[in-house]
């Protein structure tokens, strides 16, 4: 099997990262964890909610600031499994208007 070749704008294909909880108190920790991964110029990062139980407007600000570095690297962010609750979050700040959001099943609808 042939490695993919990536642009040289990027150095890892995905990354794949699974937040537990994302709100004000936690957030200068996350948010040193995505300055850390975006250092590594990633073509895709996957942002997976399944055992996230809530969103504040930190964490929101947090995820609109990470999307907007990757698209400005024309690199993109996907958040992956969010419960029903967080959903809905995402959908009353129109995140999922912004957003890729993916579940198991397939993409939101």
């Amino acid at each position: 099997m042939a490695t993919p070749v990536l642009p040289a704008r990027y150095t890892l294909p995905l990354v794949e990262v699974r937040i537990t909880e994302l709100d004000l108190a936690c957030l200068p920790e996350v948010g040193g964890v995505f300055d850390r991964l975006l250092a590594l110029r990633p073509a895709q990062v996957v942002l997976d909610l399944s055992d996230c139980q809530h969103l504040d407007a930190a964490a929101i600000g947090l995820l609109l600031d990470v999307h907007r570095r990757l698209t400005r690297a024309d690199a993109a962010l996907t958040v992956r499994n969010p419960n029903p609750r967080v959903r809905r979050i995402l959908h009353i700040t129109r995140l999922d208007q912004v957003l890729s959001i993916v579940s198991e099943e397939g993409p939101a609808a």
